[in-house]
């Protein structure tokens, strides 16, 4: 196997690793480690993201379900509008320039990053009262975001849930895996049937982020969350920064 390919299948494992323990964040490196280290084309690598992130947070769900880190309810009422959302992305991201979507994903990672710096003294605040459409509305704009971009949109799930829905924040990871796996099956369904999603490659990548996800899982109590979020703060904006150097100028 090419060394590029190697590097990209680790990666793939550090994606499934934050999936499981921190219910995002990993899925938003997806697309750009497929573009640069695997070499797939920039709308057959979003069609790959849905797909490798959708089953392997549903790998990962299925295990906080089993610890009861879910709650089913607020996945049900998330899910179902990010179900209706997530078509309506996919269908559009045919008809954006590559060097377009990946600027818009520079700009993305960045503003995820500099969100997930915050995010210790955003958790101090008390929490708003819920209004309800706010949990639906929520849904249905990360819905398009994950047929739009391929992400599974857990960097913006688990604030959902924890400030509108009021879940604490393990029962926010576990339940935002099972809505990041409906939104990513939603939004492949607009990807299917144009014939470019190179199914071994997808497979070998989602073997790699499953196993990831699991000991995720695992390990996600022995670890100080807040300093892992930092840090992974820190690589999601140093990874915008190189999109957005590659992609502003024109070739």
């Amino acid at each position: 196997m090419a060394p590029h390919l190697v590097l990209a299948l680790a990666l793939g494992t550090l994606i499934g690793v934050s999936l499981g323990l921190l219910g995002g964040g990993g899925s938003i490196l997806a697309v750009p480690v497929l573009v640069y280290l695997a070499r797939v084309e920039v709308h057959s690598a979003i069609g790959m993201s849905l797909a490798i992130v959708g089953a392997t947070a549903l790998v990962g769900g299925l295990v906080h379900a089993r610890a009861g880190r879910v709650d089913l309810r607020a996945a049900a009422l998330f899910g179902a509008a990010g179900i209706v959302g997530a078509p309506l992305g996919a269908q559009a991201t045919h008809r954006v320039a590559p060097r377009v979507l990946l600027l818009f994903f520079a700009g993305l990672m960045l503003a995820v990053g500099a969100l997930m710096l915050t995010v210790r003294g955003a958790a101090r605040q008390q929490a708003p009262r819920p209004h309800p459409a706010a949990v639906p509305a929520a849904g249905f704009g990360v819905g398009l975001l994950t047929g739009l971009l391929g992400v599974g949109g857990g960097f913006l799930i688990v604030p959902a849930l924890t400030l509108l829905a009021r879940l604490p924040i393990h029962a926010a990871v576990g339940t935002s895996l099972l809505v990041i796996a409906a939104n990513s099956a939603a939004g492949l369904v607009g990807h299917l049937g144009r014939g470019d999603l190179p199914l071994g490659l997808t497979a070998a990548f989602t073997a790699a982020a499953a196993a990831g996800a699991l000991a995720g899982v695992r390990v996600a109590g022995m670890l100080d969350p807040l300093r892992l979020r930092r840090a992974f703060a820190v690589f999601v904006v140093l990874v915008g920064l190189f999109l957005l150097a590659k992609n502003a100028l024109p070739a």
